[in-house]
């Protein structure tokens, strides 16, 4: 059975995550993300001599109530396992070098399968430890 290119793991009531595998491609652009999401995910494939205008990013006001983060697979395996608002485990997958997986709501936890990489990207300023609720999490 062929996976998915792009892949959206939700619970009861929300979508938890957003994946985007190493073999995902389309034209254009194509955003993954509703406009209402504080982190907003989109894939661009562009022609040779293709040209986006010079911009800048005006200053708007934003409230985010939710960290919302995006990891990036630069090497390895990455086991992520999945959990509801109330910390229940919902699901497992691995990603590879060349995923991207945006995390939207829920709980996550990682086991790294062999050495690994990651970027990862989510809104700021961090508040540290007061970012998040630590819990027991599914044993690897």
């Amino acid at each position: 059975m062929n996976k998915p290119h792009i892949e959206q793991i939700f619970d009861e009531y929300r979508m938890i995550a957003i994946i985007i595998y190493a073999e995902y491609t389309a034209e254009g652009i194509e955003f993954f993300t509703p406009h209402n999401f504080s982190q907003q995910l989109a894939a661009m494939r562009r022609p040779k001599g293709y040209r986006i205008p010079a911009h800048v990013h005006k200053s708007v006001p934003r409230s985010v109530r939710y960290t919302q983060e995006t990891l990036f697979i630069k090497s390895g395996r990455v086991q992520v396992n999945f959990y509801d608002e109330d910390k229940h485990f919902l699901e497992s997958r691995t990603l590879k070098t060349g995923d991207v997986l945006l995390l939207v709501s829920g709980g996550h936890d990682f086991v790294m399968l062999e050495e690994s990489e990651m970027i990862e990207v989510k809104q700021g300023p961090y508040a540290g430890e007061e970012d998040k609720e630590r819990f027991e999490g599914r044993a690897p």
